[in-house]
């Protein structure tokens, strides 16, 4: 393929990706879900889940794909909701680190379920199995080439 319609094709697929993802996104952020959250706030808790046990907040922004001071001011929101609480960080004093508190534990399976439940919703009704896990290979594909 020549290389300008290789750069024209790239072109045209990151923007039908953008496009997707910002419709989609925008559609799951309107979803009667997130209470007594917001979807970055879920986010956060949804990260706090899947680790092995509580993380700094520098790790939580890398998995989260927020700014150092953005974090910190969701931090103190969700900490002042009692969903999560930090501790001392035996590596580092002068760094903290967060987890979830049984009642964050709770909000993140309650509002995790219902979200899940509209994400599968929202992807079955456009995708087949087979363009599931395409585009899950794909951008998996796109998500490790940076890391080269």
């Amino acid at each position: 393929m020549a290389r300008a319609s290789q750069t024209k094709l790239a072109n045209e697929a990151w923007e039908a990706l953008f496009r997707a993802q910002v419709t989609i996104a925008g559609e799951f952020a309107e979803a009667d879900v997130w209470e007594p959250l917001v979807p970055r706030e879920y986010g956060v808790l949804y990260a706090l889940s899947t680790a092995p046990g509580p993380l700094r907040i520098s790790e939580l922004c890398e998995d989260v794909l927020l700014s150092q001071p953005g974090m910190s001011r969701l931090i103190a929101r969700l900490e002042g909701k009692g969903l999560i609480e930090r501790l001392e960080d035996p590596a580092d004093a002068r760094a903290s680190r967060v987890r979830m508190t049984a009642e964050g534990v709770a909000v993140q399976r309650r509002v995790g379920a219902a979200h899940g439940r509209h994400v599968a919703r929202a992807m079955n009704r456009a995708l087949d199995r087979q363009q599931l896990l395409e585009l899950r290979d794909l951008c998996r594909s796109l998500a490790g080439a940076g890391d080269e």
